[in-house]
């Protein structure tokens, strides 16, 4: 019992890194039916401006989490300038020609970090120095709880953001009908900006949370958690706020116990092993619903 326990905790703490990484996704998939494969390198773009501006503040003698705030800043304006340079040019002009856009800007990114930072992995200097607690036995560090703890609060709070401010209500009528969101006075390019800005802070939250719970960062992060994080938004049901909570949930919590209780170099197939299974048999995922095209 005390293993299981110990396994779930870790399962929920990485699955709340993928949850909130699968609603970057979701945020902008939503919007613009475009996936953005590109969305797990600002993950490791938070992670390289948190190797560089933690020992800053421990410098300068203030407070760590800002470093947070840089990061937050930093993929935000990384973000938003890849909407505006790379996506907004092609919006309109098909999905296959986004797809490549999207899958270019991740490379672009990619090995823009391998020629500025190199091919090394970095060690983020801890962000925080938490006891660890015993929780019916099993020993669960502090870091691991309060990783957690955040991921579902930022979560909880996003979804109460969409649901009842006005942003969020046109955030959700701009997918709807962009031509009915305009005549009602909604800036349709302004709202894309802003998930696109939303979706990258998620980023830099996550690449925080990661960080603190696997510290070693390079430059092909993006690509490995960003894969897993799709994965989790398809199971979730990809559009689906809700959704990518609960796939990224689950995914983690999968993972960790395929780790634990099978081979543990099997947990990369089950993962994608999943994948296809929820495509073959249930293509809009848990949570997800059938969106139909106007032509």
């Amino acid at each position: 019992m005390t293993k299981l326990i110990q396994s779930l905790m870790y399962g929920l703490n990485l699955g709340s890194i993928y949850a909130l990484t699968a609603l970057g996704y979701t945020m902008v998939y939503g919007i613009i039916r475009m996936i953005n494969f590109a969305h797990g390198d600002f993950i490791m773009v938070g992670g390289f401006t948190l190797f560089y501006t933690i020992p800053v503040m421990k410098n300068l003698g203030l407070p760590l989490w800002l470093a947070v705030i840089a990061a937050i800043c930093v993929c935000v304006g990384v973000g938003v300038l890849t909407e505006q340079i790379a996506y907004k040019p092609v919006r309109g002009q098909g999905s296959t020609t986004a797809l490549i856009t999207a899958l270019g800007m991740s490379l672009v990114l990619e090995n823009g970090a391998l020629v500025v930072f190199g091919s090394a992995p970095r060690n983020v200097p801890p962000m925080f120095s938490l006891p660890t607690i015993e929780i019916m036995g099993a020993s669960i560090p502090g870091q691991t709880l309060l990783t957690l703890a955040i991921g579902v609060v930022v979560m909880i709070i996003l979804s109460l953001f969409i649901k009842y401010t006005k942003l969020g209500k046109a955030m959700r009528a701009v997918p709807e009908d962009k031509v009915a969101s305009t005549l009602v006075g909604i800036n349709v390019n302004k709202i894309i900006t802003i998930t696109f800005a939303i979706g990258s802070g998620l980023a830099a939250i996550a690449s925080m949370m990661y960080t603190t719970s696997y510290v070693s960062i390079k430059n092909e992060l993006g690509i490995t958690l960003g894969l897993k994080a799709f994965v989790a938004a398809v199971l979730g049901g990809i559009g689906s706020v809700a959704g990518a909570m609960v796939g990224g949930l689950l995914l983690g919590i999968v993972e960790i116990l395929v780790k634990v209780y099978m081979l543990p170099g099997t947990y990369e197939a089950v993962t994608y092993l999943i994948l296809i299974v929820v495509l073959l048999v249930r293509p809009t995922g848990l949570l997800g619903k059938a969106v139909s095209e106007k032509v």
